[in-house]
C-alpha cells in the first residue's frame, strides 16, 4: 500500500505535516503560512509541569493547535481520532492506507528509531505522516527529516501509544473537506491580530509577561536551587528552544516568513519591514541560546553570568512587545 505521498522537508513537525497533508490534496500552501495561520507563535512558561525533571518551557500552543486554527480558519475540515486500544488504532491507520488516505499521526519521540540517539527523549507531541505500508513496515513521512523512512508495526505502535505528559493515544489526523476556492486575506488577518492578543495577554506566565517572567527566575536560580539544578533548567530552555521542533528562535524565522507572504498577499508594506524586525529578534533568541549553552557546558569564563543571562532576555522581551505592538496596528 502506497499512497503516492511526497515528502517535503521542514523545519517544524506539525507545519510541515500540515502543509504536505494539504498539498497531497491540491492546496498550495508553504509551512510558514501554516505556522501564521495557526498562530503558532507562543510562549509559556509552566513551573509546576515538569518534563525531564525540570520546568516546561514552551514556543508553541498545544499539540495539534497550530493545524486546527489554521484548517479553521481557512474553512477546511479535520478529522481526528485518539484510541484506547492499539489494535483499533492500527486497523484505522491501515483502513486509510488501503482507501489512499495518507494520515498525520502524534508520537512520542524516545522511541523513533531513525532518530539519532542524541535527539531521543521524552517528548509526546511529535508528528509524522505515513503514508504506506510494505510487509511489516510503515512508510513514514517524518518532516524534519531529509528523507522517507519506516517503522515496523511494533516500533509504530510503541510511538503511538508512548506514556506521560500529552501521551498521543494513537492520535490520527486529516483533511476530509477542502474548499474549491480558498481565500487567504481574511484568515491571516484574523490569524495575526490573534497572535498579537496572544503575545501581549496580562498573565504573568504567558507572551511576553512569562519570557519576562523566565528573565527574573533565571538570575534566582544558582542561589535558589545550587549550580548544578540551575544548569539544568537553562539546558531545559535550550533544549525546548532548538531541539524540540524548532522553538524560540526558529520559530521568529517562520513567522517572519509568513509576514513575508502575507504582506503579498494583503500588499501591506508595513508587513515586509516587520518581517526583518522579526528575524533580528530571532538571531537574539539564537545569541541567548548560544550563551546559555557555554554556561551549562561549563564554558563560559564571564562574571555574573545567569544576571547577563536575565538583563539578555529581558531586552528580547521589550523587542517582542514593540513588535506585536506595532504589528497589531499594521493590520
Amino acid at each position: 500500500m502506497d499512497t503516492g505521498f511526497t515528502h517535503h522537508q521542514a523545519a517544524h513537525c506539525e507545519n510541515g505535516v500540515a502543509s504536505n497533508l494539504l498539498k497531497y490534496y491540491g492546496l498550495e500552501i508553504s509551512e510558514p503560512m501554516v505556522f501564521g495561520l495557526g498562530s503558532g507563535l507562543f510562549f509559556v512558561y509552566l513551573p509546576f509541569l515538569k518534563v525531564n525533571h525540570a520546568p516546561a518551557f514552551s514556543y508553541r500552543p498545544m499539540p495539534g493547535l497550530i493545524f486546527n486554527k489554521a484548517a479553521k480558519r481557512l474553512g477546511l475540515k479535520i478529522k481526528r481520532q485518539k484510541f484506547s486500544d492499539p489494535k483499533t488504532a492500527e486497523e484505522a491507520l491501515n483502513n486509510n492506507l488501503r482507501n489512499n488516505i495518507p494520515s498525520g499521526l502524534q508520537v512520542g519521540v524516545y522511541n523513533l528509531t531513525y532518530f539519532p540517539e542524541d535527539y531521543r527523549f521524552h517528548f509526546n507531541a511529535h508528528n509524522i505522516v505515513v503514508y504506506g505500508r510494505e510487509g511489516d513496515n510503515y512508510l513514514v513521512s517524518d518532516p524534519v527529516m531529509e528523507n522517507v523512512t519506516t517503522l515496523t508495526t511494533k516500533e509504530l505502535e510503541k510511538v503511538r501509544f508512548a506514556k506521560g505528559a500529552f501521551a498521543p493515544r494513537g492520535q490520527i489526523y486529516y483533511p476530509i473537506h477542502i474548499p474549491k476556492n480558498v481565500n487567504f486575506e481574511e484568515p491571516i488577518k484574523k490569524a495575526i491580530k490573534d497572535t498579537c492578543r496572544l503575545m501581549l495577554v496580562p498573565m504573568p506566565l504567558i507572551g511576553i509577561n512569562g519570557i519576562r517572567h523566565v528573565a527574573r527566575q533565571i538570575k534566582k536560580w544558582p542561589e535558589k536551587h545550587g549550580i548544578k539544578k540551575a544548569n539544568h533548567y537553562l539546558a531545559q530552555i535550550v533544549r525546548m528552544q532548538e531541539e524540540i521542533g524548532t522553538g524560540g528562535g526558529g520559530f521568529r524565522f517562520i513567522y517572519a516568513a509568513f509576514l513575508q507572504e502575507a504582506a503579498q498577499i494583503l500588499k501591506n508594506d508595513q508587513l515586509k519591514a516587520l518581517s526583518a524586525e522579526m528575524t533580528t529578534i530571532g538571531d537574539l533568541w539564537r545569541d541567548f541560546a548560544v550563551e546559555a549553552a557555554r554556561v551549562y557546558k561549563n564554558r563560559s569564563a564571564k562574571q555574573d553570568v545567569y544576571q547577563l543571562l536575565s538583563q539578555h532576555l529581558l531586552e528580547i522581551a521589550d523587542k517582542e512587545q514593540q513588535f506585536f505592538k506595532k504589528l497589531r496596528k499594521a493590520i
